[in-house]
């Protein structure tokens, strides 16, 4: 009885499956950043409290009305705070919770902006919620802490390329890395703001924060409330500031036909 010679079995192609989340290193580093300093809080209490009077942000430092008044940190911390206070954390609760929201949003930018430029994306965009924080508040004792201006700066980058086909908001997100679809050329602020995502985006947004604001909803378990203007203003340094940021070579009509192309297909 003849026997038939085997046939070589062909071997299933490889399926590579990226991980749920995975974390750029400009972003591990920020993070881990955060995580390290909130380990302040085991320092003894008059230390622990020393720390967010050099470093948080407080609106009464800049009062030129009180005279002969000494601030913790000196002339230096009317420097330093726009940007240090968005370091540290009221609690657990209030640093996961910003984490929480910086993973999706500041993952895209980080991928996007490289190390650099992510960090000092992060430094202004604190740096304009502090300066609406003390226009709203001139004459507030209390420091500001919490990296949520920030936090708030990637939000409304991110919604310049993130509805773009092929980004991670996007309904026909392509089956390429994380990488390049976080690199997808960006809307302009134009015609972002005639997308209606992301005016639906910027709808629930705001009034996510009007809500938080004039409700004066606290935060975590220490009755902290929520700094929405700083929000706000970190918000609006990122939607206008984004462009100066932005690595990616922009045309206009590409990123037009990318959203309207992807919107034609969501129906």
């Amino acid at each position: 009885m003849d026997s038939q010679p085997e046939l070589p079995q062909e071997t299933p192609p490889v399926v590579r499956r990226e991980p749920l989340l995975t974390l750029p290193g400009p972003l591990t580093a920020y993070v881990l950043l955060l995580a390290v300093i909130h380990l302040r809080v085991l320092l003894p209490p008059e230390i622990e409290n020393w720390t967010i009077d050099v470093f948080g942000f407080i609106p009464t430092r800049y009062d030129s009305t009180l005279l002969a008044i000494d601030f913790p940190g000196g002339a230096g911390a009317k420097v330093w705070t726009f940007v240090t206070y968005s370091l540290l954390h009221a609690n657990l609760t209030h640093l996961g919770f910003n984490v929480l929201w910086l993973l999706p949003f500041g993952s895209a930018l980080a991928r996007r902006f490289g190390a650099v430029r992510f960090f000092l994306f992060m430094a202004v965009t604190a740096a304009a919620g502090a300066l609406a924080h003390l226009v709203t508040h001139e004459h507030a004792v209390a420091p500001m802490i919490g990296a949520s201006a920030s936090v708030s700066g990637t939000m409304a980058a991110a919604i310049r390329f993130a509805f773009v086909m092929g980004c991670f908001l996007s309904f026909r997100r392509g089956r390429g890395d994380a990488d390049a679809a976080a690199r997808v050329p960006a809307l302009s602020l134009v015609r972002a703001l005639r997308d209606p995502r992301v005016l639906a985006f910027l709808a629930i947004w705001f009034g996510v924060n009007l809500i938080f604001g004039i409700g004066s909803i606290a935060i975590g378990t220490d009755g902290a409330s929520v700094a929405w203007q700083a929000h706000i203003g970190g918000f609006f340094a990122g939607l206008l500031l984004f462009s100066l940021f932005d690595p990616i070579p922009r045309t206009a009509a590409n990123a037009a036909d990318a959203s309207s192309s992807d919107a034609s297909h969501s129906g």
